[in-house]
């Protein structure tokens, strides 16, 4: 009996693992089939574990839906979306180091959605930093950071 718990605890963490999607020059995408809440929990606590704090909330689906009607705009894009804000203070001198405009990245921002047509997955995103200057090295730090976060998030370490 204890095999086979122990087969379907391990068969169940293949499953609930994500995935990578995508990634192009300016997104980085993954998916995961866990709940959107224990989404939302992970990278709260993957961004924390970095010593960071949550500046702000972002609760996209709500505003998209409470705006569509007086736009005009039937079909909502989202069943559920939120981001999280937050900010490095080492990428951040990095960042303006190389050049001060560089600031405007900040803060970074993970989104988590769930598309209407897709319930049962959870789609994790960021923009992948585009800085100015001799920036090549910081960006793909940043970069680098921002996916260990995600990859915490969902397991994908």
């Amino acid at each position: 009996m204890r095999y086979f718990l122990f087969l379907v605890l391990m068969f169940s963490s293949f499953i609930t693992k994500a995935e990578f999607v995508s990634e192009d020059n300016l997104i980085a995408t993954y998916r995961s089939n866990e709940s959107f809440e224990t989404v939302k929990e992970n990278v709260q606590q993957a961004i924390t574990n970095k010593g960071l704090i949550i500046s702000g909330t972002l609760h996209i689906s709500e505003m998209l839906n409470r705006t569509a009607k007086d736009l005009g705009i039937s079909k909502n894009a989202y069943q559920k979306a939120e981001a999280f804000e937050f900010c490095s203070a080492v990428l951040s001198h990095k960042m303006i180091q190389v050049n001060p405009l560089n600031l405007t990245a900040c803060p970074f921002t993970i989104t988590f959605f769930v598309k209407p047509e897709e319930t049962n997955v959870v789609y994790l995103a960021f923009r992948k930093p585009q800085l100015a200057g001799e920036s090549k090295e910081v960006s793909q730090e940043i970069n680098n950071f921002l996916h260990s976060i995600v990859k915490e998030a969902t397991g994908e370490f």
